[in-house]
């Protein structure tokens, strides 16, 4: 037989005139209200109608003591870490900042390096629009070689040749990797990821201990890739400490350079948020600093805000505007089932089953899979661009045959939305919003809704519910009665 879970108590912070106390709070139990009333350090406020104690730690240390394993102790909100707001009045930063993005090289020619098979070989092929400058450098470059019948330049799968590409090319062009190419050596890794930056007298590249815990723990690419470029923009925005000390950092350093964040307003909260979350993996799981109170980080206030929707006749005005047969799939299926773009470009021609009108969505956010509706609408367009474009792997393939990308879906929506005239500035992922809105006014099930858009919490997908005019135009304003 399973042991019961004990009763939880909940502690919390209580400001009471300039001094800080813990406040108790607990579902009604008579074991919870019996320790609490034979503790002496322990008191019924009658002001606040809560039992309150002492905020300190040798308060604490009795509290568990005296609750044993018959009472679990919860510090969650305890120890809740402020929310960082702007200076009530205060200017938008003028000057220099630790927070300031990097300066990064000016605009040069992309080489994207995308896998080939050539003579029942694998080689990585270098595509780029052709330019003759770059045309005359590789021609002379050590590593790499024109292949005629494939008409372009290639190099082997081999790191160590990689790196002297990169030497070569230095200054003269920038190399990107096709999602279909996975490099793990973290020194190449660095290199492709910083190449972009000016790497002025001073520069600190990411440290390779970063990279190597996050691969480890089996972070996602994208997760690595962001994590990495904003760990670099914090240590470099503290170069002129020296790594050592910006490796003694305590949680005033990192509030400061996140307040500077928010007080120049010009970073979404989500975008502050993942700054934090990165400069916290490098000082709790890389440097292991156990002393370092990163509990207490200060978090910006996230506003709550409505998603934007669009209408149905919106919705089909982009729908409409796009005359390009794999751009309007591209579209149908963002709003059909309700994908994000990254699950969008993941798609597989298999995950797409016909037979049980499905669409299966392998690692979506969280690396969680799920299935999602397949509009037979959809699938009618699929059969027809699956028939003119014969794609391989990949639902949807570039120009070289590698995935699509989420900036040429960008592009694409953003095309479509202008020459429908929609005036709101909405994104891809309002199709997702509209998606969920839609079939909530139809009348569908918030829980299957839920399970359609791959939410963990129903409270995520009760935001819905704020948007949606289901029954709304049943209700008449009182102002219309007077």
């Amino acid at each position: 037989m399973e042991r019961a879970q004990p009763p939880v108590v909940y502690l919390n912070p209580l400001a009471h005139q300039d001094k800080t106390f813990i406040k108790f709070w607990y579902k009604p139990n008579n074991l919870i209200s019996t320790k609490l009333r034979s503790a002496d350090w322990i008191k019924y406020s009658q002001t606040y109608k809560c039992y309150v104690m002492a905020h300190s730690a040798q308060a604490l240390e009795k509290t568990y003591l005296h609750f044993g394993d018959a009472i679990a102790i919860n510090t969650h909100y305890l120890h809740r870490p402020k929310r960082l707001k702007p200076t009530p009045g205060a200017t938008v930063l003028a000057g220099p900042h630790p927070s300031d993005a990097l300066a990064k090289k000016p605009g040069l020619p992309i080489i994207k390096l995308v896998p080939l098979t050539f003579e029942n070989k694998t080689v990585i092929s270098l595509q780029y629009p052709y330019h003759q400058p770059l045309y005359s450098l590789l021609k002379k470059s050590q590593v790499c070689q024109w292949l005629p019948e494939a008409k372009c330049f290639a190099l082997p799968p081999n790191n160590k040749q990689l790196h002297v590409l990169l030497d070569e090319l230095n200054g003269s062009a920038q190399v990107w990797l096709s999602q279909t190419l996975q490099i793990k050596e973290i020194s190449l890794l660095i290199r492709l990821w910083e190449q972009s930056y000016n790497h002025h007298p001073g520069f600190i590249s990411c440290p390779p201990g970063y990279l190597e815990k996050l691969f480890l723990l089996r972070y996602s690419l994208n997760t690595i890739g962001t994590y990495h470029s904003l760990l670099v923009r914090f240590i470099n925005g503290h170069k002129e400490w020296g790594m050592e000390q910006i490796k003694a950092f305590t949680e005033a350093e990192i509030n400061h350079y996140h307040r500077g964040m928010v007080q120049c307003n010009q970073y979404s909260c989500s975008f502050i948020n993942q700054s934090i979350n990165a400069v916290k993996f490098y000082y709790q799981q890389v440097l292991g600093k156990a002393n370092l109170r990163l509990e207490q980080v200060e978090r910006p206030e996230k506003a709550k805000t409505l998603p934007k929707v669009l209408s149905k006749q919106e919705v089909a005005r982009i729908l409409d505007a796009t005359v390009n047969l794999k751009h309007r799939c591209l579209l149908q299926l963002l709003y059909a089932g309700g994908l994000r773009i990254g699950e969008v470009i993941n798609l597989k021609i298999s995950d797409v089953q016909s037979e049980r009108n499905l669409l299966l969505i392998r690692g979506g956010k969280g690396k969680k899979d799920r299935t999602t509706l397949l509009s037979q609408r959809l699938l009618t367009s699929l059969r027809q661009y699956y028939k003119a474009y014969r794609p391989k792997i990949w639902l949807f393939e570039g120009q070289f045959g590698d995935q699509y990308t989420t900036d040429s879906i960008r592009h694409v929506f953003n095309a479509a939305v202008e020459k429908a005239g929609i005036l709101s500035k909405p994104t891809p992922h309002t199709l997702r919003h509209s998606f969920a809105t839609h079939l909530l006014e139809s009348g569908t099930d918030l829980r299957y809704i839920q399970t359609l858009l791959g939410h963990g919490s129903s409270k995520t997908t009760e935001i819905y519910t704020h948007i949606t005019t289901h029954a709304l135009e049943k209700i008449q304003s009182p102002l219309d009665n007077l």
